[in-house]
């Protein structure tokens, strides 16, 4: 599993054809990928660090704060093209990315997660496999990967 991360000032995310739209200020957006053969293990582990990156200024300047600790909101967005493989060509492959069957309880798992960390109030999401228009206002900027081990 892998999570693109990005402190931001405000987020948001439009979905013109299911009239759907979430907005977030301060706080982070994340870009969720899901691999072929992860696992609840690897939704704990991503998510749990993810609410614990310690990428907020304390009032010394320094990033020392977590997105709880600045009582930030969570932009969550599937993004299986994180796992895009771009070695060979100029047409990414995605073999290594889950199907949806598969996605799509690990992501649910994933804001359920987020949710019971921060506040079922503090975590909006894109809708699994839509077309979307994402906003990410970077604040720093400040982007991280975030991975777990299988």
């Amino acid at each position: 599993m892998r999570a693109l991360v990005q402190r931001v000032s405000e987020g948001g995310v439009d979905i013109a054809e299911k009239n759907y739209s979430a907005q977030i200020g301060k706080g982070l957006v994340i870009l969720l990928g899901v691999k072929i053969g992860d696992s609840e293990k690897d939704v704990n582990f991503v998510a749990d660090k993810c609410c614990s990156l310690r990428i907020f200024e304390d009032g010394m300047g320094k990033m020392n704060l977590s997105v709880k600790d600045v009582d930030g909101e969570i932009l969550i967005i599937s993004q299986f093209t994180l796992y895009g493989e771009t070695a060979k060509g100029n047409r990414p492959g995605f073999t290594e990315a889950a199907r949806p069957e598969e996605a799509i309880p690990l992501y649910e798992k994933f804001v359920k997660r987020l949710k019971e960390t921060v506040g079922n109030h503090k975590v909006k999401t894109g809708i699994f496999g839509a077309m979307m228009s994402v906003k990410i206002v970077n604040d720093g900027p400040v982007t991280l990967y975030v991975e777990s081990k299988t």
